[in-house]
C-alpha cells in the first residue's frame, strides 16, 4: 500500500468525524438516553477523544450522574486515565460532586488512584475546601498521610490553598 493509500485510510471521513462529536458532545451534554441507544448498538463504552478523555471522563467531570450510571451499567472502566494522567474520581473530588464521587467509587474507582504528579482525589478535595467529598473519600479508606510528587499532604495542600474546613478535618485526624 502505498503512503497515500495510507493516510487516505487512516482519515476518518466526514461522517465518521460528525458522529465522533456527537458522541462526546453528548458525554459532556449528559444525553443518557442517546448513550442507551448507542452503547446497545456496540458503541465502545471506553472511547476517548484525541485528550484521552474517555466518554466516563468528560460525563463525570461535567456532573452527569444519569448518563455515567448508564456508561457504568455497560462496562466503563472508572480507572481510566485520560492523557494528562487523570481519573474521574479525581475530577470529581476536584469538582465537589459527593453524588459522583459515590457513584464512582461503588463501582470500583481506586480511593488512592493518582495523577502524574501524585495527587489523590483526598488531596483535591482537601485543597478546594470540599469538606463533604473529603468525609466520603475517608470513609472509603483514603490515606491522609499519602504523598505528591512534591511531598506534600493532603493537609499541606489545604493549608497552602487555605482551606479551613477541610484543614482542621485533616488536622484534627493528625493528631
Amino acid at each position: 500500500m502505498t503512503r497515500d493509500a495510507r493516510e487516505t485510510a487512516d482519515t476518518p471521513d466526514e461522517e465518521t468525524l460528525r458522529l465522533a462529536a456527537e458522541v462526546f458532545n453528548a458525554a459532556r451534554d449528559g444525553h443518557a438516553a442517546a448513550f442507551r441507544r448507542w452503547l446497545a448498538g456496540g458503541l465502545p463504552p471506553d472511547l476517548c477523544n484525541h485528550n484521552g478523555d474517555s466518554l466516563l471522563m468528560l460525563a463525570s467531570y461535567h456532573g452527569h450522574h444519569d448518563t455515567v450510571r448508564v456508561l457504568l451499567a455497560h462496562g466503563a472502566d472508572p480507572e481510566r486515565y485520560n492523557d494528562r494522567g487523570q481519573n474521574p474520581l479525581g475530577g470529581a473530588a476536584f469538582k465537589g460532586d459527593l453524588a459522583m464521587v459515590e457513584l464512582l467509587l461503588s463501582h470500583g474507582a481506586a480511593v488512592d488512584g493518582t495523577t502524574a504528579d501524585g495527587k489523590t482525589p483526598l488531596m483535591f478535595a482537601a485543597m478546594f475546601g470540599n469538606r463533604e467529598v473529603l468525609d466520603c473519600l475517608l470513609a472509603h479508606g483514603a490515606d491522609p498521610a499519602a504523598r505528591e510528587a512534591g511531598g506534600m499532604t493532603a493537609l499541606d495542600l489545604a493549608v497552602a490553598m487555605g482551606a479551613e474546613s477541610t484543614r482542621a478535618r485533616l488536622a484534627a485526624l493528625a493528631a
